[in-house]
């Protein structure tokens, strides 16, 4: 594979992207800074095929970005391979207000493939191509310039890797069948409505406890004044104010501005600046939750009980024994929450209730629940039976 140099001018890097488009996968990583930034600062984009690979300097002057992004987010034919890839996408979502696609991402088909439900990078390089990667300069700081041969020889690797392990990868999913189950999973990364920072939902980001209206209210206001603060300062969040402390005020409000003084959590200047004034203009907005978008009660299985419990646990058994048996993550068959809401007697819009995922596990879940199913201890060992072939 050709490597080439660092890429900062357009001629070079509008050539690259010429080639690339007629490839049949591209793999892509970035290199980026957040920690005292709203939005991820973007400092290195990696890309590569079958025939070369590339580093770009995204910070470096006048270089246009326009022919890597069109490729990335406009054309269709070319099969976009990440790792990991949910910050590498919001990038590409904050560059450009949509997401590649086609995209694939190899640590969701390693779930499919019964290597553990978030298997780093370097276990995936090591596992598929016995490479050991060098993790020297992992916590590079990658805004600072020059990058030196190092940063950049380890910056490409990860896309060179990727292309190697892609085929094989995929290979492995057609011989077991198990390509089609991930078409679900790929579509629903690559929906742009994952990236977008909306203010008005930022307070379901927030924990608290509890359902009342106006304490909900009162928390919605407020994340959405802290998240409009933040985007127009290019701050992170906990910078303008730290989520319990947001959490605190909704649910104790102050009364008046000079109060916020008395606020653990808050500077005593809040009591009498302009953000302490925008956050109490913010609070005296603010109006109880509709019941429509109250959050579900917080263990999301009414009329459970103990009864209800048991069977939730024994949902769990059964995912863990059936994901053993096929050698596949658990997460990628069921969460908790839905087995807990099949336990209530929820039977509609649960997704191990359709498609590939009812056929592997939904199917033998729902025989569980409704008395089909049991468990049996044959030869020392933990099996499921059908009841009525039960003796």
């Amino acid at each position: 594979m050709h490597i080439h140099p660092l890429i900062t001018d357009s001629a070079t890097l509008a050539n690259l992207c010429t080639r690339l488009a007629e490839a049949d996968f591209v793999t892509v990583d970035t290199e980026f800074m957040r920690e005292s930034t709203y939005y991820p600062v973007l400092c290195l984009i990696q890309i590569a095929d079958v025939n070369e690979a590339a580093a770009i300097d995204p910070m470096a002057p006048g270089l246009d970005m326009t022919p890597l992004l069109d490729l990335l987010t406009k054309n269709e034919d070319v099969l976009k391979v990440f790792h990991a890839g949910g910050q590498d996408i919001e990038i590409i979502y904050n560059l450009t207000g949509t997401t590649p696609h086609p995209l694939f991402d190899t640590q969701v088909a390693a779930m499919a493939l019964g290597q553990g439900e978030q298997i780093g990078y370097s276990n995936l390089v090591d596992s598929w191509l016995g490479i050991v990667v060098d993790k020297g300069a992992r916590f590079t700081d990658w805004s600072r310039r020059p990058l030196d041969a190092r940063q950049i020889e380890y910056a490409i690797g990860d896309v060179t890797h990727l292309a190697a392990i892609f085929p094989m990868m995929l290979e492995r999913l057609r011989k077991t069948g198990r390509g089609l189950w991930l078409d679900q999973e790929m579509e629903r990364l690559a929906d742009p409505a994952n990236y977008a920072n909306d203010p008005d939902l930022a307070w379901k980001r927030v924990r608290v406890s509890g359902r009342k209206p106006d304490v909900l209210g009162r928390l919605k206001a407020l994340a959405r004044w802290r998240e409009l603060e933040a985007q127009g300062k290019d701050l992170p969040r906990g910078r303008i104010v730290k989520d319990e402390t947001l959490g605190d005020i909704a649910g104790h409000p102050p009364k008046k501005q000079a109060d916020l003084a008395k606020v653990r959590g808050l500077s005593a200047t809040w009591a009498q600046n302009d953000i302490g004034t925008r956050m109490m203009g913010a609070l005296e907005g603010a109006t109880p939750l509709h019941a429509d978008e109250l959050p579900a009660r917080d263990d999301r299985k009414p009329g459970l009980g103990k009864d209800g419990s048991l069977v939730a646990d024994l949902l769990k058994l059964l995912l863990k024994i059936r994901s053993r048996d096929i050698d596949v993550a658990s997460k990628l068959l069921a969460r908790t929450d839905e087995l807990e809401m099949l336990a209530a007697g929820v039977r509609e819009g649960l997704p191990m209730l359709e498609g590939w995922r009812f056929d592997q596990f939904g199917s033998d879940a729902l025989d569980l629940v409704e008395g089909r199913l049991a468990f049996a201890v044959k030869g020392g060992k933990l099996k499921m039976t059908r009841t009525e072939d039960a003796v």
